[in-house]
């Protein structure tokens, strides 16, 4: 049975991705960091959990055989895993840097990586990676921004190397979630504007979709008011 692959699972978007799928019946293969919430995911009929340090390559490598061994197969992929640490450009340190890079971009390099032979060996299929609004615009965290950046720039670039293996490639670019921890810091009028995650699973089923056939190397701006 053909299966989606969600990486970052455990986090609120992750979740809100799964449930989408599932709702549909689509299997999951939920990859993610191992713990508590990975766990309740995997016993959730349906779901498949890979706990799996995905900043890793070898690990990751290692997390798609154990992905083959189950009885589903990939007919998509969607990248969410990453991170977000505040910091201008005074305040960039070699840690940060080296933390976001590993986790924003390696993290989506690695996963994409490991999947493109596999939606290939099925005829196809589809890549969703997550960018962030202000990878492309707008004051911003200098590296969270520009970690985004490089993901957004992947996709485009992975667009056109696996359009002839049939596997489209797309980006979304959230701007500021409703999450619990976002909710932390954010102003109730702020809160109110962000965008709910379930909202945003909406827009990455319909790219895995086959109504989105014509679409490739895209960078879809999930803004909403925020």
């Amino acid at each position: 049975m053909d299966a989606l692959i969600v990486t970052g699972a455990a986090g609120a978007l992750g979740h809100a991705v799964v449930a989408q799928f599932r709702a549909t019946g689509h299997p999951v293969v939920a990859l993610g960091r191992p713990g508590e919430r990975l766990d309740a995911l995997g016993a959730q009929d349906g779901v498949h959990a890979v706990p799996v340090d995905l900043a890793d390559r070898a690990a990751v490598q290692a997390a798609f055989a154990e992905v083959d061994a189950l009885p589903v197969t990939p007919e998509g992929l969607v990248a969410l895993a990453g991170g977000f640490v505040p910091g201008s450009l005074a305040e960039v340190d070699e840690e940060q840097l080296e933390g976001l890079w590993r986790s924003n971009f390696s993290s989506a390099l690695w996963a994409a990586q490991a999947a493109a032979p596999r939606l290939a060996a099925r005829g196809g299929g589809s890549i969703v990676l997550a960018g962030a609004r202000t990878a492309l615009t707008g004051a911003a965290p200098v590296a969270h921004a520009t970690s985004k950046a490089a993901v957004v720039r992947l996709a485009t670039v992975l667009a056109g190397e696996l359009r002839g293996d049939r596997i489209r490639v797309n980006a979304v670019l959230p701007s500021t979630i409703d999450t619990p921890a976002n909710r932390t810091w954010m102003t109730p009028k702020q809160a109110e504007r962000a965008v709910a995650p379930e909202a945003i699973a909406k827009v990455i089923a319909f790219l895995c979709s086959p109504d989105a056939a014509p679409i490739s190397g895209a960078a879809i701006p999930v803004y909403g008011d925020a």
